[in-house]
């Protein structure tokens, strides 16, 4: 008897019955009213509160099984879950339920001269596929943009979070009874079996109709080599902060340290600090006393490290290194231009930052940089769609076709044509 095969026939039984589950739900999901919707989500922030201390009890598990993984700290810092973080997600999840129907907008509208009225109108995509690790607020995240975007969402968290994101969809199942929507509209994949991973991607026979990846580049580059199915790539978040000589140093100091420290295992989090030649006595030494004090490692250039000694040398890896960790790497330019050319060939165009008080240089910048989130004296860990009054996101994309930057309910619907006639034929 050959075991293996028979899992991997039940595995793939089992997904195939999510997958059509999924599709039958999606319909009921698309002519659901806003109202309805928004039902599901207050309800689903209410048992987040309510179910706090199993949330907790779950995670506390996870953590523990992941401490003897040998997990890092930056991803257990990903994957913890307090009182506090709990209340976040639930007041995400009413956020969303804020906002406008992303559903049904008409996007333009128009008549032909033969009397055809032509609208363009905003459409939920379907099923989507969403595959991410450690952290398990992803799940309530998700699960409420593909609802209140009209979608069916299938979600695979990572199997360090297992627990924690079993009761947290807990929760968002008592949403959907509560309104009346069908359980199917948010699935877990119930295994940490990879395999399941492999058959998302190649689509589950037909019903999935997106694969959003949030993750590592490990995850990311397996779904994008793998994947039959569209995919809304979420690219690593090699962010840049650039002191110009301009900047204000108080501004300076507090942005740098904030980029880099306020939350290193986000994608958001600085991990290259460019600063001009021209201000780096002045701005460069108390900004890296600033944040040798916070606790960050500093990997630097000659020039910096004249400056700051206790600095490590800085290998051409660092440049293009994401650490997710209290790690920053600092380098020397000269002037916007030598800037912007190490972010283009160094960064992931995700999230770039210029501090300075100059706006013609910083309006430069903004217009020439080709990143997908690009400040003016901000920190670079605004790069967050609840910060961007979006209620949350299921990541920030890097790439160039349909969503970029954060992902969220309006990025989570395509289109559709309606075409209204009175009898016309084509001659």
């Amino acid at each position: 008897m050959n075991l293996r095969a028979d899992t991997n026939d039940a595995l793939a039984g089992e997904m195939r019955a999510l997958g059509k589950a999924a599709r039958s739900a999606a319909r009921a999901m698309r002519e659901a009213s806003n109202e309805t919707k928004n039902k599901a989500l207050n309800a689903a922030a209410a048992a987040l509160r309510a179910h706090t201390k199993d949330i907790l009890a779950a995670n506390a598990e996870d953590l523990a099984k992941a401490k003897e993984s040998g997990l890092t700290a930056s991803m257990l810092d990903r994957l913890a879950l307090d009182e506090k973080r709990i209340e976040a997600m639930a007041k995400g999840v009413e956020d969303v339920a804020l906002l406008p129907d992303p559903v049904g907008r008409e996007l333009a509208r128009w008549t032909r001269p033969n009397g055809l009225d032509i609208s363009r109108v905003a459409t939920p995509i379907g099923v989507i596929g969403i595959i991410y690790e450690s952290r398990p607020n992803v799940t309530a995240d998700a699960g409420a943009l593909a609802l209140k975007s009209g979608n069916v969402s299938i979600l695979r968290g990572g199997s360090e979070s297992a627990r924690s994101s079993a009761a947290i969809h807990a929760a968002l199942l008592e949403g959907l009874r509560e309104a009346n929507l069908p359980p199917a509209a948010i699935q877990r994949v119930p295994t940490t079996d990879r395999a399941a991973v492999g058959m998302m991607l190649e689509g589950l026979g037909n019903t999935i109709d997106l694969i959003i990846p949030r993750g590592g580049k490990g995850l990311t580059g397996r779904v994008m080599a793998e994947a039959r199915v569209p995919v809304l790539a979420h690219l690593e978040g090699l962010c840049h902060v650039y002191v110009n000589e301009k900047a204000d140093l108080a501004k300076a100091r507090a942005i740098a340290v904030n980029a880099k420290m306020r939350r290193t295992s986000i994608c958001g989090a600085a991990e290259t600090l460019l600063i001009d030649k021209a201000v780096l006595k002045s701005h460069g030494r108390p900004i890296l006393e600033d944040l040798a004090k916070a606790g960050c490692e500093i990997r630097a250039d000659d020039a910096v490290r004249a400056i700051f000694p206790a600095a490590k040398q800085a290998t051409e890896e660092d440049w293009r290194t994401e650490y997710l960790d209290a790690i920053i790497a600092v380098k020397t330019v000269d002037g916007v231009e030598d800037a912007i050319r190490h972010i283009e060939e160094n960064g992931s165009q995700h999230t770039d930052s210029i501090i300075t008080e100059d706006k013609a240089v910083a309006e430069h910048f903004l217009a020439t940089l080709d990143s997908a989130i690009v400040l003016w004296n901000a920190s670079t860990q605004f790069a967050d769609g609840a910060e961007f009054g979006m209620g949350a996101e299921i990541g920030i994309g890097t790439g160039k076709m349909h969503a970029r930057g954060p992902v969220g309910v309006e990025q989570l619907t395509t289109c559709k044509y309606i075409v209204r006639g009175s009898g016309q034929t084509r001659p």
